[in-house]
């Protein structure tokens, strides 16, 4: 039992509060920045591929300190480390705001990322640690709920800020919300016992994990605009990768003070909860990349009516915390991560289905019935993962397993949009073979368009991108929804108990 087993926080609801306003503004920002960075980069007098950089630097430093976690944990405490990397994205994000330069924006924005990396996996230790056992589901629901909205709020609400005030907006705002978390953290979990250790720094683990997963994310963030393999860029950072990555695993794991602790995965439901969440959530991400860019590219939605369109889904997590968060510890979790899993890979399915003519309230529905899977998802899934970890051990796994879900989300918004691409093409190259001069319907069409030749088949050759751009997306929804039912069965490499008493 840990010493701070029973420590209650002054207020329980402002704690949750304080914590969860915190993580939300976290996720967000992950997305918020995306839908701006036209407008961020022709205000700061570079290119719209220079002004991606905003989003890698982030993502590169987040993926880095994610996996320290569990370090840092032990060297400062998890109250202090919450506390302090809070303040300090709140500070990032005004200097982030402030910037008058493209260089001083990237500069902050890095440091932004990299103190953003353990709040989500200290977080969640931290509400483990003040609920007591059998309100635990509730607080991992509560996370849940936040990590599907607000990578869905971020698009809109930065569309909407950037048009009708100014882009420095989507960082101020985080100011007033991140002072605020961080002086409710400070002061409703200034009594809890948080033991601190100085174990020794692991400088070639540290320095691996830099070069290895820094190299790895820029080349998944850069690799579709490269033209991947064809660019000596991309080849260049996957080499580095592959060594840096390969020395790092083979040094942690016969290491005696590993700055990643790589053994926890000797624990059974944490290396197949990790397994589920990782390839779940990259399913999932992907899809919820894709289903805007279809919308916007294919069916011509603006970015805020595509941001409508896709909102539904938030619907049913949102009514449905509290029922998950109570009543689902008390069945076999196995079986609600089955109907999750199958739910969203059966809302994947009909998608597949769909046409250039499909409605806005039939996008809308799918969306919110994929809710309801999403609502029973993330809680069982987290529940089982850690359901056989110490609670010292706590932090380090959720740090690992945030990060892996972090690197399969970043191979899968890459995989997607390249396959997307590339299916688009082949479609095109298939449909456009029927078009020729000897093609009796081929010719009629022509002539009823009443333009000339050349206008008419520059209207033909648009309506054949249109036609196999979609088909491209049933192709990958089709394959999307095959991956979560076919991670039914993993389920049950799982192990019950999943609410027994931390050691």
């Amino acid at each position: 039992m840990s010493d701070d087993a029973h420590f209650k926080p002054p207020s329980l609801v402002l704690t949750t509060i304080g914590l969860s306003l915190a993580t939300f503004m976290r996720v967000l920002d992950t997305t918020i920045a995306n839908v701006s960075l036209p407008t961020i980069a022709g205000n700061l007098g570079v290119s719209y591929n220079q002004g991606t950089w905003v989003i890698t630097s982030f993502t590169v430093c987040m993926a880095i300190s994610l996996p320290l976690t569990g370090f840092l944990s032990k060297r400062f405490g998890e109250v202090k480390l919450f506390v302090w990397c809070t303040l300090l994205f709140a500070i990032t994000s005004l200097m982030c705001g402030l910037s008058e330069s493209m260089g001083m924006l990237l500069f902050f924005r890095a440091i932004q990322g990299a103190v953003s990396g353990p709040m989500y996996p200290v977080t969640q230790s931290l509400l483990i640690s003040v609920y007591p056992g059998e309100r635990r589901g509730m607080a991992l629901a509560l996370l849940g709920m936040i990590t599907v909205l607000a990578p869905i709020a971020g698009p809109v609400l930065g569309g909407w800020i950037t048009d009708d005030y100014s882009w420095p907006w989507i960082f101020f705002i985080n100011v007033p919300i991140g002072i605020f978390a961080s002086v409710v953290a400070a002061t409703q979990l200034a009594g809890k016992k948080d033991p601190v250790s100085r174990p020794k720094v692991d400088y070639i683990g540290l320095f691996t994990l830099i070069i290895g997963v820094g190299a790895l994310q820029i080349m998944l963030d850069k690799g579709n605009d490269a033209d991947w393999f064809h660019s000596s860029f991309i080849i260049a950072l996957a080499i580095i990768a592959a060594i840096a990555l390969a020395i790092f695993l083979i040094w942690e794991l016969t290491d005696d003070n590993p700055i990643v602790d790589l053994k926890l995965f000797r624990h059974r439901n944490f290396a197949a909860g990790t397994l589920l969440l990782v390839l779940a959530y990259a399913a999932f991400f992907g899809m919820n990349l894709l289903v805007p860019l279809w919308l916007q590219q294919s069916l011509n939605y603006t970015a805020i009516w595509a941001g409508f369109a896709t909102a539904p889904i938030g619907v049913l997590p949102v009514l449905l915390t509290f029922f998950v968060g109570k009543y689902g510890p008390r069945m076999d979790l196995r079986i609600m991560a089955a109907v999750a899993f199958v739910i969203i890979g059966v809302t994947c399915l009909m998608r597949s289905h769909f046409n250039t003519q499909v409605d806005f309230n039939h996008i809308a529905m799918v969306q919110l019935i994929q809710g309801l899977g999403v609502a029973l998802f993330f809680m069982p899934v987290l529940t089982i993962l850690l359901s056989d970890l110490k609670t010292s051990e706590i932090a380090s796994g959720s740090g690992l397993s945030t990060f892996l879900r972090t690197l399969g989300g970043s191979f899968t918004a890459s995989i997607t949009t390249f396959l997307w691409d590339r299916r688009s093409v082949v479609h095109h190259a298939q449909l456009a073979e029927s078009i020729t001069p000897y093609n009796r319907q081929a010719r009629d069409a022509l002539h009823s368009l009443g333009h000339s030749k050349q206008q008419a088949a520059a209207v033909i050759n648009h309506s054949i991108t249109q036609q196999a751009s979609q088909m491209s997306f049933n192709d990958i929804m089709h394959v999307l929804g095959w991956v979560f039912i076919a991670l039914v069965p993993v389920l049950w490499l799982t192990k019950p108990p999943f609410n027994g008493k931390r050691r």
